[in-house]
């Protein structure tokens, strides 16, 4: 069994150590909820400063040229497309992830009902632990466009529904609850070869494992910005699509900054090219000088090994985290591992289930788990999960020891018994 001392050597050792100075994060805090929001960048309190008091309060609306506000969705997602294996000039940032969603799944059924107008394919696809608001958005879509939405209990069980009736499979790459990874190339090659469409989101997985979208030849994917990107709550998404499909399809929220003259306040609507036509509204300005920042801190550490060096540091530290909570968890208390023990399979988190008698009081563990200042989060569910989320760029190996540690003293102790843990707040 290791030591703390053990994980100080490997802390020690660790290449991207100095990766956590870019970060603003609280002295005696364990910060593991990085999968649900990202720490706050060190340099966005002054970049956002610069955007509100210089850039807005001096340079008023001079500033979309001078300060280059008008070039903010596409430049930012130039330096996403370096993180999910996208071109330049292919990825936007714009509005929400829901939304994002709603236009990509929106031009992927209008492009099978055009390609196939009589065809029987009026069937989405989706997994029933898929992130509920992507569910929502394809059943509002199923319902307008007079498709039916199905929903599998496993990845495993595509083969059984990729046939002629599927027109588009909607997928998230890492389960929001298990944070299991789906093989992105082997499934949009399989869907491919059924002549289905396959839309990504990516929510989980940007930032967090190596993405390539342009060698799995993926259709359409859409992620957010707040997670793993670190662009701060609210932060604005992103959006892309394969470019054969980028100036065939159109998207239904046709705002005038995705017009191809937008500036020549035409009343007709005709779509920018690419990617572009994907804008709608004007761009959050402060918002996304935040998620600039948040890009950034990713993109720091291409030098030192880029996503590669990310995902073997967050292999490595969930691994430890597992061994951890097999040594000195699973006898004592009946903790179990919720997430894929192969690390292949396995994204940048680590979900636990307790003993079944205290399913119930996940949601408490969690509250005296953050009283202490570990800070994970709970997801409600079949079992209720207590999850945790390993960013590597500001994680080390010595805290996850101190987390275990303090897991094991909440539970020891029955701290989540406590009345003040068991009231839930509005955000859980």
């Amino acid at each position: 069994m290791k030591t703390r001392q053990d994980f100080e050597a490997l802390d020690t050792a660790d290449k991207l150590r100095a990766l956590k100075k870019q970060f603003v994060l609280p002295p005696g805090v364990i910060y593991l909820d990085g999968n649900s929001l990202g720490a706050m960048p060190a340099a966005t309190a002054e970049r956002t400063r610069q955007v509100v008091e210089d850039e807005w309060g001096v340079g008023l609306i001079r500033s979309w040229n001078d300060a280059n506000w008008i070039d903010l969705p596409a430049r930012i997602g130039d330096k996403i497309a370096r993180l999910v294996g996208a071109g330049k000039g292919e990825v936007i940032v714009a509005d929400s992830t829901s939304l994002n969603l709603y236009k990509v799944m929106s031009a992927a059924l209008e492009q099978v009902k055009a390609q196939s107008p009589d065809s029987q394919r009026r069937l989405i696809v989706s997994e029933r632990e898929n992130f509920p608001t992507d569910l929502y958005i394809a059943q509002s879509l199923a319902q307008q466009h007079g498709f039916t939405l199905k929903l599998i209990d496993s990845s495993d069980e595509l083969p059984a529904v990729l046939d002629e009736q599927l027109a588009v499979l909607m997928l998230t790459q890492v389960n929001y609850r298990s944070g299991r990874v789906l093989d992105m190339q082997a499934i949009t090659a399989q869907a491919h070869a059924a002549g289905v469409l396959v839309v990504w989101d990516l929510s989980h997985s940007a930032g967090a494992i190596p993405v390539d979208l342009l060698a799995a030849n993926a259709d359409f994917a859409v992620g957010c910005g707040y997670k793993y990107l670190n662009g701060g709550p609210g932060a604005p998404a992103f959006v892309w699509v394969n470019p054969r499909h980028a100036d065939k399809c159109s998207q239904p929220l046709s705002g005038w900054l995705g017009h191809s003259a937008p500036f020549a306040f035409t009343t007709d609507y005709q779509p920018a090219p690419g990617i572009k036509r994907y804008i709608c509204g004007t761009p959050s300005v402060i918002s996304m000088a935040a998620l600039e920042c948040g890009v950034d801190t990713l993109l720091a550490a291409e030098p030192l090994g880029g996503m590669a060096a990310l995902r073997q540091k967050s292999l490595d530290l969930t691994n430890a985290f597992i061994t951890l909570v097999d040594e000195r968890l699973a006898a004592e208390f009946g903790v179990r591992v919720a997430s894929p023990r192969d690390p292949a399979l396995r994204g940048s988190q680590v979900s636990l289930a307790l003993a079944e008698e205290m399913d119930g009081d996940a949601y408490a563990a969690v509250q005296a788990l953050i009283a202490r200042g570990v800070i994970g989060d709970y997801r409600a569910g079949k079992p209720n999960l207590l999850r945790f989320g390993f960013t590597p760029l500001y994680l080390g190996f010595a805290e996850v020891w101190d987390a275990v540690e303090h897991l094991v003293q909440v539970l020891r102790g029955k701290e989540y018994l406590q009345p003040r843990f068991q009231k839930q707040g509005a955000v859980t």
